[in-house]
């Protein structure tokens, strides 16, 4: 996520963004700042005519009622769609023989197809190369290997993968997103439905990690070249496939076609992905020491013995983890004090809006609230990165009260005044403070919403971890723009602490579901006429929710409550909420399929 611009090395994820010191600025923006002219249009790599418009007609910020797709597409979208050239310009060849039966291996561990020469999306569905055309809008360079998209999913992964608005000149950065499978409607002749329905995602979703490059180009009409690269997943693993993306995007750059094929004969070589497996992984002249879930909920902790000594962030990856950089610290830092009141709006399914200055910034921050949630299953959508040319834009942002367990992030600040209507917001960063002459601080001109937590309804159920938050609070202040929680002991420790909450909330209700498991006795009579009886006794009891909170009030909670009266409501919202049906359907499939067992 580096990029060099001069003899400076820049990491654009790490960038505070509030700070103007830190960010590049366009000789017009910076104009602007010197002569004290707040500057309110920003530029979009994937609405490049956004600004011309504004700067023309100098409009009003677009309302609910108004904002469409249009308002921000390329001048010839409506003429040209998405389009894709062909894969030859990624100067690739196919892969050998003995390449494609090594692919078989990983295909046949999951359980799908024998098609050999697709075996590679067994774990990667594809990688997709995306340029960006000023006329046609992004554009799909190539795909490989080849694999059928819907002209809906192409466009959706055209546009996830650039950042809507961003600050700086040049740079890089990864992010991830999140898109739903959207098959074509009426039948193409040339669409594969067959190889699609063979390798359909579990939750309905196809997950892109893009590494997005900006650099100045004097041949461009603009001056600048934009290119994603964009690994295509069914697996929801941020930590492990943000790092591949980041290893191969600069070498694809800087190289061209060969390395795409090198990262698919590392990738076919690898061993299936098992569950709770701890694997060493080859790709691109490294090796990744890699643990991976057992199931979508399972929590993931450091104190592992999976790597054969003590964990290490820059050796080891826990792929369905956050990534650690941008630093979680950085990017709560204006609302470190509010953590855990965002924490229990999560755990309770309350739908949450959060902004920030990259895509880099949102998609960390929704994986990493994802990822403390755990062993707590999370009932809702979230796209770690959402723009308004999603397909799922008018379902998911309109005037109606946002949906239980919704994780939006977003960059874009229209999207301030489009979910006014929002319980709660979140924006990333630390908050800014700019000195002036007086000796006074002033905020800069910021588009979109300030740094920090803003909610209408929400009023904190259990107490704060006072000295953690003193620590958290001393690093941040002692922190620079970029050096703060360099070595990730802070972000590692504030999430150690959240996941720990998060086993305790449950300690309650797995203690209540101990008492609905048939004791052996039962199940042991010999009075019992039908096999049929028998079955019945060997099911889990139905869930009751007046002797659940009995046992509440006799036995209590591990968390620190501000009142008894709070933890009876906080688990009464909770038992209402999506995520306890979610949870229940799941114990009782477990418990139900170990009573089923002979004996």
């Amino acid at each position: 996520m580096a990029d060099i611009v001069g003899e400076e090395t820049v990491d654009l994820g790490l960038i505070n963004t509030n700070d103007d010191s830190a960010v590049f600025l366009s000789a017009s923006e910076s104009l602007d700042r010197r002569a004290g002219i707040p500057s309110l249009s920003f530029s979009s790599p994937s609405s490049p005519d956004l600004t011309e418009r504004q700067s023309r007609s100098k409009p009003a910020r677009l309302s609910l009622h108004h904002l469409s797709r249009s308002h921000s597409l390329p001048r010839s979208y409506h003429k040209s769609p998405i389009g894709e050239t062909a894969s030859s310009s990624l100067d690739t060849s196919p892969l050998e023989p003995d390449v494609v039966n090594r692919l078989r291996r990983w295909i046949l561990c999951i359980l799908i197809g024998t098609n050999a020469f697709f075996l590679i999306k067994s774990s990667m569905v594809k990688i997709m190369t995306v340029n960006f055309d000023l006329d046609l809008g992004p554009v799909v360079d190539g795909v490989f290997p080849s694999f059928p998209l819907s002209a809906s999913e192409k466009e959706n992964i055209c546009f996830s993968s650039f950042p809507d608005s961003f600050r700086y000149d040049e740079g890089c950065e990864a992010h991830a997103f999140r898109i739903r499978e959207s098959l074509p409607e009426k039948d193409e002749d040339k669409f594969d439905y067959g190889l699609r329905q063979s390798f359909s995602s579990q939750d309905g979703f196809l997950y892109g990690f893009s590494y997005f490059s900006r650099r100045k180009n004097k041949s461009s009409l603009r001056g600048y070249d934009q290119r994603s690269v964009v690994v295509l997943t069914r697996h929801p693993w941020p930590a492990l496939y943000t790092e591949l993306v980041n290893r191969l995007g600069p070498m694809f750059l800087a190289h061209g076609g060969p390395m795409l094929e090198s990262a698919c004969h590392n990738i076919a070589s690898w061993p299936p992905p098992d569950p709770v497996e701890t694997l060493e992984l080859g790709f691109l002249g490294s090796v990744l020491s890699v643990e991976l879930p057992g199931n979508v909920d399972q929590q993931q902790t450091t104190e592992t013995p999976s790597f054969r000594g003590k964990f290490d962030p820059k050796l080891h990856i826990l792929a369905s983890v956050a990534p650690l950089s941008p630093s979680p610290l950085n990017l709560f830092a204006a609302s470190i004090s509010h953590i855990w009141s965002i924490w229990e709006a999560i755990l309770l399914c309350e739908p949450l809006l959060i902004f920030g200055q990259s895509p880099a910034m949102t998609s960390q921050a929704v994986w990493w609230l994802l990822d403390i949630l755990r062993p707590i299953p999370f009932a809702g959508d979230f796209r770690p990165y959402f723009t308004i040319h999603d397909k799922d834009y008018h379902m998911l942002v309109n005037k109606n009260y946002p949906k239980a367990g919704l994780l939006l992030g977003v960059t874009n600040p229209l999207f301030e005044n489009m979910c006014k209507h929002w319980p709660h917001k979140l924006s990333l960063g630390r908050e800014a403070e700019h000195p002036n002459r007086t000796g006074l601080v002033k905020s800069p001109v910021i588009a979109g919403i300030p740094p920090g937590w803003q909610t209408k309804n929400h009023n904190r159920y259990i107490s704060k971890d006072r000295e953690l938050l003193r620590r958290l609070e001393l690093s941040i202040k002692k922190g620079g723009t970029i050096g703060l929680d360099a070595d990730g002991h802070s972000s590692l420790l504030l999430r150690r602490h959240f996941t720990t909450r998060s086993v305790q909330f449950l300690v309650p209700l797995n203690r209540y579901l101990n008492t609905l498991i048939p004791s052996p006795s039962s199940t042991s009579t010999t009075s019992l006429s039908s096999p049929s009886a028998l079955y019945s006794l060997r099911v889990l009891k139905p869930f009751n929710r007046d002797h659940f909170f009995a046992s509440l009030k006799a036995h209590g909670s591990p968390l620190p409550f501000r009142s008894t009266a709070k933890q009876k409501e906080f688990y009464e919202r909770w038992l209402r909420s999506p995520a306890f049906g979610l949870w229940m359907a799941r114990q009782e499939e477990t418990i139900n399929d170990f009573l089923q067992k002979p004996a």
